[in-house]
């Protein structure tokens, strides 16, 4: 039997920080052997006319031109994609993966979730504005909703990182909440960056506004744990201060040079999501460091 090929989607809306999200994808697509899946959703704006008298044969017609439009555009704009990431292909500063485009109407994070679940790609990579964006939050409510209810891992990829290349990441922060399930969530990060791990130093730390013994307690325990199965592994640790947790976790970052966070997440009722948002979903609208977040 032919063995499937592997693929990596990345969602693209042909920003800045779209392309961003290409070359991490396109890089991290390479060292695992996988395809890349383009994939651009773009929503019909065409609204039939409120005014019963007017001929329904007139406003089909119209939102059929509408539609024309639209796909025109998201074709032309795909193309210029394609035709700069094959220009960085061709002069080396991509490797040169298979990589394919797919469109879709329709809203974004339901489009992109029912290709996730056709594809079953081993990892989503999708790029963010950095917070001083006026329209950060439409752009991290669609990826915070990808990560509420997908169970595929996830990279968000701000427009302003600094580095395109998983190869290049030097230091990741695992954020613990002492759940047995972040011993399953450290074990798929593991295999997630199986060809960079051995290179890369991971600093655990709380997802906790309360800085106590039993925050260090517990993080000494959760650290000799992974060290003693993990002893290949470069693992510290670090306990947050009290506080507000989001600006806890930014000195943490800036501190420690740190260049991807990675927390495990689970999915949740809709009305979890809407009264009670998880760590990572703040923390999209919030930061400029890449995320990775792992579902288990």
């Amino acid at each position: 039997m032919k063995k499937e090929r592997l693929t990596v989607l990345i969602p693209v809306d042909f920003s800045d920080y779209s392309l961003k999200a290409c070359e991490l994808g396109f890089n991290y697509a390479h060292s695992t052997g996988a395809d890349v899946a383009l994939l651009h959703v773009y929503y019909n704006t065409f609204i039939p006319s409120i005014f019963p008298y007017l001929n329904n044969e007139i406003d089909k017609k119209l939102e059929e031109e509408s539609i024309h439009v639209v796909y025109r555009q998201v074709k032309e704009a795909m193309s210029k994609l394609c035709g700069v990431l094959d220009n960085k292909i061709g002069q080396g500063e991509l490797p040169a993966v298979k990589y394919g485009h797919e469109f879709r109407e329709g809203l974004p994070e339901e489009e992109i979730l029912k290709y996730v679940k056709e594809i079953q790609p081993i990892m989503i990579v999708m790029g963010t504005r950095g917070t001083q964006q006026k329209t950060a939050e439409l752009i991290g409510s669609i990826t915070a909703e990808i990560i509420e209810q997908t169970n595929t891992p996830l990279l968000t990829i701000p427009e302003h990182i600094g580095f395109s290349d998983p190869g290049k990441i030097r230091r990741l922060a695992f954020a613990t909440s002492f759940r047995p399930e972040d011993m399953t969530a450290f074990e798929r990060l593991t295999k997630i960056l199986k060809n960079y791990i051995k290179d890369i130093e991971i600093q655990l730390f709380n997802i906790s506004t309360s800085r106590n013994e039993w925050n260090e307690i517990r993080l000494t325990g959760f650290s000799e744990y992974l060290k003693k199965h993990y002893p290949a592994l470069n693992i510290t640790f670090s306990v947050t201060p009290d506080g507000d947790l989001l600006e806890a976790i930014d000195k943490f970052v800036a501190v420690n040079k740190i260049d991807v966070i990675a927390f495990s997440t689970r999915r949740r009722s809709a009305i979890m999501r809407i009264f009670n948002p998880s760590i990572a979903h703040r923390m999209i609208f919030h930061g400029n460091t890449p995320l990775l977040v792992i579902p288990i």
